[in-house]
């Protein structure tokens, strides 16, 4: 097992370093540079910026030299906690991200439990009481799920908030706590904000799951070993939770991998849409302003967010599983 945790962190490694290279390229792809984008937003507005002082910027900002010797710079000091400077807000890009990254996690995770906690049962309800009305009532509801944009269904829940009840449902902080200070009535103003996000980034992913472990666990209840432990006399309940559910759950559990990039993710145009002071607003602006250390930097902690998901999501294969436990010993 050992061996097997030591080949994943080696593999997360070398993963992480494909992520890096791929985020600096791609970001700078669109022709021009920040410095491009710094005069043309310059010149909209009636100023002007000479060719020497475009010259001096690509220097400061060593974009005067070739991307490969650009990367390296940059992964450098990456390695040693140093994110560099946001060209665009002329701060430390840790400085920039602050408490966002932190925000965006906990969203995700918080949306993560959402969607496990709602789609378990329903998917096990759903198997077991097949084509009855509540299987019917869950499939509807589920395929609702999957058709709706999560930003949509932001947008209908912030109209219905503010048209028939008077409330603001953007945003993580009441208005009195956005620029005070950590404090516990902050914590708890957050707490209290926290699970409309959550769930709408959950919703989409729920729907998906039930109907995964639906489809799971229909196929383990025909397998014979339950109709074996139904003709010996064992209680219903024992009978499909023992076995026939865990077994449904290795597929179940195999999802984290993609589902926690996926509400990651998405959770970038529904921050945007609902005020949120996470990541998502940033990368957008990085990108258009083309600010590579930025954008190369909260892509590269997402795409590290994506491998957590993956090891996760095969640790919790290992505990669910024993014959997974075997192969690796």
């Amino acid at each position: 097992m050992l061996t097997f945790l030591l080949q994943r962190l080696g593999f997360a490694a070398l993963t992480l370093c494909v992520i890096s290279v791929l985020a600096f390229v791609i970001i700078q792809l669109p022709p021009g540079d920040f410095v491009d984008t710094y005069i043309a937003n310059l010149s909209a507005s009636g100023s002007s910026v000479s060719q020497a002082e475009a010259e001096a910027l690509r220097r400061l900002y060593g974009l005067d030299q070739p991307i490969w010797v650009q990367y390296f710079k940059w992964i450098s000091r990456v390695l040693v906690g140093d994110f560099g400077e946001s060209m665009e807000w002329r701060r430390p890009v840790s400085e920039v991200i602050g408490d966002r990254l932190w925000m965006t996690v906990l969203i995700s995770f918080f949306a993560l439990i959402l969607t496990w906690g709602i789609a378990l049962p329903i998917g096990v309800i759903s198997a077991v009481r097949q084509y009855s009305v509540a299987d019917y009532v869950f499939t509807f509801v589920s395929f609702i799920g999957l058709a709706i944009p999560n930003f949509l269904l932001a947008l209908v829940i912030m109209y219905v908030a503010f048209r028939y009840f008077g409330v603001n449902a953007g945003g993580l902080f009441s208005q009195e706590f956005e620029l005070a200070p950590w404090s516990w009535a902050k914590v708890w103003d957050l707490v209290k904000h926290l699970p409309l996000p959550g769930l709408i980034l959950a919703l989409a992913g729920t729907a998906q799951l039930v109907r995964i472990m639906r489809a799971n666990l229909l196929d383990e209840l025909r397998k014979p070993y339950v109709v074996t432990a139904r003709a010996k006399g064992l209680p219903e309940r024992r009978v499909i939770v023992k076995y026939p559910v865990r077994a449904a759950l290795n597929p179940f559990a195999s999802t984290i991998a993609y589902l926690f990039p996926y509400l990651v993710s998405g959770s970038v145009i529904v921050s945007i849409v609902l005020s949120l002071p996470t990541v998502g607003p940033l990368l957008v602006k990085a990108l258009i302003a083309q600010d590579m250390f930025l954008a190369g930097t909260i892509i590269l902690l997402l795409g590290a967010l994506t491998v957590v998901g993956t090891f996760i999501s095969d640790l919790v294969l290992m505990w669910i599983d024993p014959r997974i436990r075997h192969q690796m010993e």
